[in-house]
């Protein structure tokens, strides 16, 4: 009688425990890869025998790949829902190793239904050819998982063509074209008409169409063509996640998703850093770009605003949001992010031109970030100022002549600007040369063959010092000058920028007895000249006069107990 009861009570826990226990929600989990890469995509396909209402909202449901890596430590890889439709959902994980040797680990469900795991079977890293991915490493360089250094050259691609611009500027015509010709490092956003993975409601874009999903299909579409592109090109970009026209009442506020108006959670654009439900929304969308492209060590950053100041303030200077609500929504979304993201991209965001109190010292922001417009000639003191006062690496992230349009009648101007905001970040403390806007009109220019010099004197120096950049002065009296020294090599920057030709004196202090090689380096055309009758006395080189044209400008390269590069 007594067994009678105890298989009666056993029955009764049985129906009454949760579903997740009566039948297991994992189905088939099975790794699609057949070598399995250091810092190159591995993937998995997950079947599970459950639908969802939102897959995409974590508070419903998410899934995890939780793994050992072979030094002991754990590595918790985000998945996402590829496909949603009872009875079944399909998921993926993507993920790259970082180091070589063998994994455990298994899959981990949490949902309202419990947490559920599932162990995965073992597999084995062998070596790839990639670097891996970007991290932050002093003032002038960023660093690659295998140590290699990084400084990054190149533009804004901010979005492929509007609606009303010329079709030809893609990703598939931009991108090759700036690999081809040395640049390395580009700039592009998420917005209602580029990459709209938020937006329901596009604009401005033959490219997109309105869409009533959670994340729009097309924008995936796009980003998976975008990071496949990069790998192909060995480019490397900032992904700018929102812009600061979605928070403006009389712009993108109107088809924001967070919008109450539209569905969203928030009343006002101060509730989309405030409100709890918009934070745990953006959260998803983090979740989400985290597990579907984080793996790709081409995605160098991740931005998440452009221009906050430009959503913060009026035109006319009033306070629109408070400045604490916005840096406590930084500190709290780039903590989160770093948390998800098992391979610690760097992180960022960006001001125009008014600095957003305590923003600056968010400890998760691995380098800050402005912009310039109209002001080139200050570049080269803003790093110091900031690096002094914050002692993090600083970007300008855009630059340009003009801000109000690419008008071809300052033409010349624009491409003066374009040449001398390079040059002014390749001689400052900054691990991203400056980048400039307007992509289209330089395209149109014929300047995108420009980056080659740059890159070319970029490499020399990181091959000269293997990471030391130690500035100097120089003394020229009638040009622009700055001087770095890599390893025994130093490397001086000439720049006229008068309307008359000039012959400068040139002279810097430089201790030592080796004998020295130097060679002036055209720009322009990317020819080397050898320079003759170089002066020294214990403390000081003193170059033999140069005739520098209107706007002119010459990169000096002298070798101290070595050879100077083949001419």
């Amino acid at each position: 009688m007594n067994n009678w009861k105890g298989l009666l009570l056993g029955l009764l826990a049985w129906l009454a425990a949760p579903a997740s226990y009566a039948q297991k929600i994992i189905n088939s989990a099975k790794l699609t890869t057949a070598s399995v890469r250091e810092y190159e995509k591995a993937e998995w396909e997950i079947t599970l025998n459950s639908a969802f209402k939102n897959p995409y909202n974590q508070q419903e449901v998410s899934l995890d790949l939780v793994l050992t890596a072979p030094n002991g430590l754990p590595v918790v890889v985000p998945a996402y829902c590829e496909q949603n439709a009872a009875p079944l959902s399909r998921w993926k994980v993507r993920f790259a190793p970082q180091m070589l040797g063998a994994y455990t680990g298994f899959f981990r469900l949490t949902s309202k239904a419990g947490t559920e795991e599932s162990t995965v079977s073992s597999f084995t890293v062998v070596a790839g050819k990639k670097p891996g991915f970007l991290h932050k490493n002093d003032l002038y360089t960023f660093r690659f998982d295998n140590g290699e250094l990084f400084r990054g050259i190149g533009e804004n691609v901010a979005w492929e063509s509007r609606s009303f611009e010329d079709q030809k500027f893609t990703y598939n015509y931009l991108l090759p074209t700036l690999a081809k010709n040395g640049a390395n490092f580009f700039r592009t956003w998420m917005c209602y008409w580029n990459l709209p993975l938020e937006w329901q409601k596009v604009s401005s874009t033959k490219r997109y169409v309105n869409s009533t999903d959670y994340f729009h299909p097309g924008a995936i579409k796009r980003m998976d063509e975008l990071v496949q592109l990069t790998d192909s090109l060995g480019l490397y970009f900032m992904l700018t996640l929102d812009w600061h026209g979605h928070l403006m009442e009389k712009g993108g506020w109107r088809n924001s998703p967070y919008n109450q108006a539209n569905g969203g959670p928030a009343r006002t654009p101060t509730e989309f850093f405030t409100l709890p439900a918009a934070q745990q929304k953006y959260k998803n969308k983090l979740r989400y770009i985290v597990a579907r492209w984080g793996y790709s060590p081409n995605i160098a950053a991740w931005e998440f605003f452009n221009e906050v100041d430009n959503a913060v303030y009026t035109q006319q200077d009033s306070l629109l949001i408070p400045h604490a609500a916005v840096t406590h929504w930084h500190a709290e979304m780039s903590r989160y992010l770093k948390d998800i993201d098992p391979y610690q991209h760097l992180v960022t965001t960006s001001i125009s031109h008014r600095d957003i109190v305590g923003m600056n010292s968010v400890p998760y922001f691995d380098f800050n970030q402005k912009h310039i417009y109209k002001h080139t000639e200050k570049i080269p003191a803003i790093y110091p100022d900031y690096i002094q006062t914050f002692g993090k690496p600083y970007v300008v992230g855009e630059f340009g002549y003009r801000w109000e349009d690419a008008n071809p009648a300052y033409k010349d101007s624009f491409n003066y600007d374009y040449r001398r905001g390079l040059w002014y970040g390749l001689f400052s403390p900054t691990p991203v040369l400056p980048m400039t806007w307007w992509w289209e009109l330089f395209d149109d220019q014929q300047m995108t063959p420009y980056f080659r010099g740059v890159r070319e004197i970029s490499d020399r120096m990181l091959a000269a010092g293997h990471g030391d950049f130690e500035p100097f002065d120089v003394a020229s009296d009638v040009v622009q000058s700055f001087g770095l020294r890599c390893g025994n090599t130093y490397f001086v920057y000439l720049l006229n920028n008068t309307a008359a030709s000039v012959s400068p004196a040139v002279a810097f202090p430089a201790a030592g007895t080796k004998k020295l090689a130097a060679q002036s380096f055209d720009p322009a055309t990317r020819q080397y000249q050898k320079l003759a009758g170089l002066g020294r006395n214990d403390q000081q080189i003193t170059l033999p006069a140069l005739t520098l044209g209107p706007q002119q400008e010459r990169v000096l390269i002298i070798t101290a107990g070595g050879k100077a590069r083949a001419l």
